[in-house]
């Protein structure tokens, strides 16, 4: 197999008619050239296949042009939503993601910081506070700007939303309607501040009422459909049996009435099931899922405006902490319990 030689400046220069330096201008300051070179020679790099040498540019300019994303997961509609908005944004403006996952792994998260700091990124995005103290200090010693994203803690900027309250609003429903015996299916709580907030969130509605949360009454799963069938699976061994169940994401809840329908259980005339998160096929469900809206899209959109905005300032400003609404989006999958 032969392969050709990489297309350079010198071959658009003299492909173009233009000098290297007009050349190398119109590459990676566009505004500075006039439209019809700035046509022309973009026309001939097209056409000879010419992609320009970042590690070479970022030498010469100390930025990469890429923004390091650290995600828990992607198999999630939820974080799926969040990064397309940042996609968006970010390439509008002339930058590009690099995004890893660690699956809910403090080991793995710090593994994939070190990998995207390494590589130079001119920015940092990522989800929640809590991470080890090591995490943090190579955050920290990287020097770049950072936005958490969900939960963060003081000191940093962050896009955030009030997880505890969205753990309350739902269960505060419920109990109105007249439910006392709650399940919860939620994720693992262990390094999950979001999840962590949830359930503390569902735990205090429920104590207004003089009602305790046991131990008995969680089952901590992975955050998929077929966890959220398992964890139902779990909790209808409770005696008595719960009259509604949340899951503290959707995919939980979703599982969740699948496995009960599945048995027979009428929904919500047998048992009643709410989830948080809002994904788009929570609507479209039968019947259609209870929910707290967590602003997934918007969460992206202002992270993203935030980082491009701590790129671009001459003198750094104080931390900045947006904190953005949720709301309680009732649907079918919830009614008042059989009192049979």
């Amino acid at each position: 197999m032969s392969f050709r030689r990489k297309p350079t400046l010198n071959d658009i220069a003299r492909e173009s008619g233009h000098s290297i330096a007009t050349v190398s201008r119109a590459l990676s300051q566009p505004a500075l050239v006039q439209p019809d070179t700035l046509a022309r020679i973009r026309d001939v790099a097209t056409r000879l296949g010419y992609v320009p040498n970042r590690k070479a540019r970022a030498l010469a300019s100390g930025h990469s042009d890429t923004i390091g994303v650290v995600v828990p997961t992607l198999n999630s509609p939820i974080f799926s939503s969040t990064l397309q908005e940042m996609q968006r944004a970010f390439a509008a403006h002339g930058y590009q993601l690099l995004i890893a996952s660690h699956e809910y792994d403090q080991a793995n998260e710090a593994a994939a910081l070190g990998q995207l700091l390494s590589h130079g990124v001119d920015g940092l995005v990522v989800v929640g506070a809590e991470r080890p103290q090591a995490s943090w200090a190579m955050i920290e010693a990287a020097n770049i700007p950072l936005v958490q994203m969900w939960e963060g803690r003081e000191g940093h900027d962050r896009v955030t939303v009030d997880s505890f309250q969205a753990g309350y609003l739902v269960a505060r429903y419920l109990l109105d309607i007249g439910h006392s015996r709650i399940g919860v299916i939620c994720g693992r709580l262990q390094s999950n501040d979001r999840q962590q907030a949830r359930v503390n969130g569902i735990r205090a509605a429920m104590q207004e009422e003089g009602l305790t949360l046991a131990r008995t009454q969680i089952s901590e799963q992975p955050l998929t459909i077929s966890a959220g069938r398992s964890g139902c699976t779990t909790l209808l061994e409770m005696v008595p049996r719960p009259s509604a169940i949340i899951g503290t994401a959707d995919l939980l809840a979703i599982g969740g009435m699948i496995e009960a329908q599945a048995r027979g259980i009428s929904v919500p005339g047998g048992m009643s099931f709410a989830g948080i998160d809002n994904v788009d096929v929570a609507a479209h469900l039968s019947p259609s899922l209870t929910t707290v809206d967590i602003p997934a899209a918007s969460i992206g959109t202002e992270t993203a405006a935030l980082m491009l905005r701590r790129l671009t300032e001459r003198a750094p400003e104080a931390e900045t902490a947006i904190k953005l609404p949720i709301t309680l989006v009732v649907r079918h999958s919830t009614g008042r319990p059989d009192r049979a």
